[in-house]
């Protein structure tokens, strides 16, 4: 009776913990999860990257700088944000007028896709799927470019060892 009671109590905790788990950590509904990214202009983007390097201590790159940093809901899983200044000049962030531009890191960038067409959201193209992330750029309604990533931390990760790049972290 003992054991039958033991077996018991451990399956039911095996199964209480398991449901927690999917409800706090499988959480799939589409939105933004965090900061992927942040893009302003600037009139000597080397010359800043190089100031920040130098006075903040940033691993700068020709890109930017990575910070990297471990997920809330799994603090197993790395993730990472880019911090990029671009050329004054950079038409990337059109048809914005605005000096920056802000990335954000979503789940289910398929299905805000079907969301933003459902509520008229002017999208500004089609999604862009690399290996290390999927992109999509729409505009808020104060005409503020927004670029939302669907990251795949990991490929995202080699890519930049490849690179021989380094973290800020």
């Amino acid at each position: 009776m003992k054991m039958k009671f033991a077996l018991l109590l451990f399956l039911s905790a095996f199964v209480l913990g398991f449901a927690a788990n999917e409800l706090v950590h499988k959480n799939k509904e589409p939105r933004v999860t965090g900061i992927g990214g942040v893009f302003f202009k600037s009139k000597d983007p080397k010359s800043l990257k190089e100031w920040y390097a130098k006075q903040l201590g940033i691993h700068t790159n020709a890109y930017g700088a990575v910070f990297e940093w471990h997920q809330g809901g799994d603090s197993t899983q790395k993730g990472f944000t880019q911090w990029s200044p671009f050329k004054e000049s950079t038409t990337y962030f059109q048809p914005s007028d605005q000096p920056f531009m802000i990335n954000y890191r979503v789940v289910g960038l398929d299905q805000l896709l079907l969301r933003f067409k459902q509520n008229d959201v002017q999208i500004l193209d089609t999604i862009e799927r690399y290996e290390y992330g999927n992109f999509l750029h729409i505009l808020d309604p104060e005409g503020n470019k927004i670029e939302l990533w669907e990251p795949k931390d990991a490929a995202y990760e080699k890519m930049g060892l490849d690179m021989g790049l380094q973290t800020n972290f």
